[in-house]
This record gives C-alpha cells, sequence and structure tokens, in this order.
C-alpha cells in the first residue's frame, strides 16, 4: 500500500488522468443506463402501474393495449375461469386532447370498469377519481387541477385530481379515467362505433390461487386469449427487447473499454518503471508486495473513478429528456461499480504477470522484466 500510494502522489497528473477518463466513462455508462430505463418506462409504465395482477389480451393483439379487442364472447369465457376474484374491462386509445386550452397534442386514454384490475396502483399527488369526469395523469406531463379536452368535441371534460409515478404508455402522455368516460371519449372520436370494445381484460385471482397458474387456465379456456402477468405484460410488450438489444450493445462496447484503458494504463506503466522493479527485486522486495502495490493502484484509481463518476451523474439524473424522466438507479450504479472494478483487475493481470517475471540478476545487466 505504501508503494501505491507513493508512487500515485509523485506522479498525480499521469494516474489522474486515468482516474478522469474512468469518470467520463462511468458518466457514459450511468447516463446510457438511464436512457434505457425512461425509454423502457416511457413505453411500458402504464402497465407496471395499473393494479391488475394478469391482463388477458386477444392472442391477434401481439400484447399490446393498442392492438388488443377483446370479444364480448372471450370475455365471457374468461370471466367463467376459475378461480377468478375479480375481472374488468381495460380499454385503450391514443386522441388528440388539450390542456388547459393549450395547443392540441396526443394523449392516451386508459379506461378501466373495476378500479381494482385497471385503476393506478398508487399515486405521487392528489387522489383516485369517485366521479365522471375525472382522471389521474402520468406524472410530469399533467398537473392537479388541469383540464382536459378532446379535440373532437363532445366528449367528457376531464380534471386531472390525481398524479401517478412514471405512468406513461408509448411515450405518450396518459390518463386513466372511468370506462364510462372512456366509452364516451371513444365515441366522440369516432362517432361511426355502435360499441366499444376493451383492449384487454383485468384480472385478480382469487385467494390461494397464483397469478401464474391463473394465466396457464385462461390460456387453456380458449385460444383466443393470451394471458400475461403484470411483469410479463410490460416485459413481453413488443418494442421493449428491441430498446434492450440496442442498448445492450453499447453497454457491452463500454465493458470492453474500461479493461482497455485501465490493463493498457498499468501494463505502459510497468514497462516505463521495468529498471526500477528490477531494482527493487534485487534488493529483496518480494515480488507479491510489488503485485499487491500494483493491484492496489488499479483498486483505488478504479474506484476513485468510480464515484466521481456517479456524482458526475447525480445532477443528471433529475433532468428530463424531452418526454423521458431520468431516474438515479442504486442498483445499476452496484452493478456496474462491481463490474468495472472486476474488469479492471482482471485485465491488470498482464502487467502483474510482468511484475512476476522479474529476474533480479538483471539488474547487473541493466535489463528488465521479460
Amino acid at each position: 500500500m505504501f508503494l501505491a500510494l507513493r508512487e500515485i502522489r509523485r506522479a498525480k497528473l499521469r494516474f489522474g488522468l486515468l482516474v478522469a477518463a474512468i469518470a467520463l466513462l462511468v458518466f457514459l455508462i450511468l447516463a446510457q443506463q438511464a436512457l434505457q430505463n425512461g425509454l423502457i418506462t416511457s413505453f411500458i409504465g402504464a402497465i407496471e402501474r395499473q393494479s391488475a395482477p394478469v391482463l388477458v389480451y386477444s392472442v391477434d393483439g401481439q400484447r399490446t393495449l393498442q392492438g388488443s379487442l377483446i370479444t364480448p364472447a372471450l370475455q365471457n369465457t374468461i370471466e367463467h375461469v376459475a378461480g377468478i376474484a375479480e375481472a374488468g374491462r381495460i380499454g385503450q386509445g391514443t386522441f388528440t386532447v388539450s390542456v388547459d386550452g393549450a395547443p392540441q397534442s396526443d394523449a392516451a386514454l386508459i379506461g378501466y370498469e373495476r378500479a381494482g384490475v385497471g385503476a393506478p396502483d398508487r399515486l405521487s399527488a392528489g387522489r383516485m377519481p369517485d366521479g365522471p369526469g375525472e382522471a389521474v395523469g402520468s406524472a410530469g406531463e399533467f398537473s392537479l387541477g388541469e383540464t382536459v379536452r378532446l379535440a373532437a368535441g363532445g366528449g367528457p371534460r376531464l380534471r386531472v385530481v390525481g398524479l401517478s409515478p412514471d405512468a406513461q404508455i408509448q411515450v405518450t402522455p396518459t390518463l386513466f379515467l372511468s370506462w364510462p368516460d372512456y366509452v364516451a371519449a371513444s365515441r366522440a372520436a369516432n362517432p361511426d362505433a355502435k360499441t366499444v370494445l376493451p383492449s384487454a381484460i383485468g384480472v385478480r385471482p382469487a385467494e390461494g390461487t397464483s397469478a401464474q397458474t391463473l394465466v396457464r387456465r385462461i390460456d387453456a379456456a380458449s385460444p383466443e386469449a393470451d394471458a400475461l402477468t403484470r411483469d410479463q405484460a410490460a416485459q413481453k410488450s413488443p418494442g421493449v427487447n428491441a430498446v434492450r438489444s440496442s442498448f445492450g450493445l453499447i453497454f457491452l462496447l463500454f465493458a470492453l473499454v474500461a479493461p482497455l484503458v485501465t490493463g493498457l494504463f498499468f501494463l505502459i506503466i510497468t514497462l516505463q518503471k521495468s529498471r526500477a522493479l528490477t531494482l527493487l527485486r534485487a534488493i529483496g522486495a518480494p515480488a507479491g508486495a510489488l503485485v499487491r502495490a500494483l493491484l492496489a493502484q488499479v483498486a483505488m484509481l478504479t474506484g476513485a473513478g468510480v464515484a466521481i463518476g456517479t456524482l458526475m451523474f447525480l445532477p443528471l439524473s433529475q433532468a428530463e429528456v424531452g418526454t423521458l424522466q431520468l431516474s438515479f438507479d442504486g442498483r445499476a450504479v452496484l452493478f456496474w461499480a462491481v463490474l468495472l472494478m472486476a474488469l479492471a483487475l482482471a485485465s491488470a493481470s498482464v502487467a502483474a504477470r510482468r511484475v512476476l517475471a522479474i529476474d533480479p540478476l538483471e539488474v547487473t545487466t541493466g535489463g528488465g522484466a521479460r
């Protein structure tokens, strides 16, 4: 440890540049991680936030509320499956709206028949709707007390009485409202629609029946039903895998850069000071002590880089990028800190082998490690 600290103090600029490089790498990784999480949440946040433990789509709906339609016959079949404590219709559509007279924009409306299977599971402000014309909006896009009107006219005028965090769907500001209000909005937007079909059926298992068991029963009851637990409905939503795959490639490149940066740095440093290391070995310094000093340097510099990079990211984690709300994910920080530390120590093994290969006798010829 003494050797490691002494060398760092003697070459502050050299080691400082390495810490800066690691900090920048950590900052970029955490920023990309936050963008991925924000993008995925804006796609499926409303699915994760709604209260139904099981969602039943039509098979043709490709596991999306936008594409699924539940016929009355299929709804009847679903509701008669054994083990259901509560079931209710859920509809979703995208409408052009204006908020407090502001310029028109798109908003997703999610109508639910029963609060226990379709309403938001938690609020960050306000209250749940308790009458017609009231809605819960996605936090960040709506504010309490705002009035939302459909551009088509004739639909319900909605007042935002509650806010739900991370409750967007398809990267669109989202409102949860009662089923009658949703039907009225759908008919206002499409006057020719005689019947408004639900997009899905939200289901709550009876006591003693697990969500997964109920999923299997519903799928067996009808080949037209595609039942999913809430987590499955969110994670298997189209587009989520594509986002994860794209960002996964970026993270892989970051994971390759980290060991290259630290490994090459310490290998170059080891080659540059080979004469000094040979002399230390000749006067009796154990090879193990030199290797431990090297690894201590790697750990200290990588740890400092991770800490600085995390502090740089902290203000950014509270920002918004367009409609995406970034957030600070402590588990992601811990994961990348451990991974980068492990990769840095592993990459330093090449330099460590150079140290172990030093022959003390080479001091008589002025040689170094081979």
